[in-house]
């Protein structure tokens, strides 16, 4: 499971001219998921992502995390995350899992991450045609991978 994910100070994501969903001060997590991702991933990265201290103290200082700045979170799925550029020009999307699979697995995450921050999070829909608006807010952009752990 990857995860690339920025500080903002709003995002939203738009399918077919609809807000879906919409955040101000928090986290935008472009998530893509794998076909071997498990629940010790999920939880792994929900953790993770929830006390990430990524967030200014009084200091200026990279010191609080989501909870500690009342943040908001917008995840949105994205198997492109899993490209794999060696071999051409044109991507392979062979490491991302199908949508059978990545589905419930992405459903599950929210639920997790749901009841780890004690509140809703917003979304985008699973597969759609989606426009994601952000404004990065430092830029502060992190990527972490399930399967570096170590």
């Amino acid at each position: 499971m990857i995860a690339v994910i920025q500080r903002v100070t709003e995002a939203s994501v738009t399918i077919d001219q609809q807000v879906k969903g919409a955040i101000n001060q928090g986290l935008l997590v472009l998530l893509g998921i794998a076909s071997e991702d498990n629940e010790e991933d999920i939880e792994w990265l929900v953790k993770k992502i929830i006390n990430l201290r990524i967030f200014g103290d009084e200091e200026g200082k990279m010191n609080l995390s989501l909870n500690d700045v009342a943040g908001d979170i917008l995840l949105i799925s994205q198997f492109t995350l899993h490209a794999s550029t060696k071999k051409g020009n044109r991507p392979s999307y062979i490491k991302a899992a199908k949508p059978d699979v990545a589905i419930p697995i992405y459903e599950h995450f929210i639920k997790i991450m749901e009841k780890q921050l004690g509140k809703p999070i917003a979304t985008g829909e699973f597969g759609a045609d989606m426009k994601v608006r952000l404004l990065n807010d430092g830029p502060v952009t992190i990527m972490i991978d399930t399967k570096n752990k170590q």
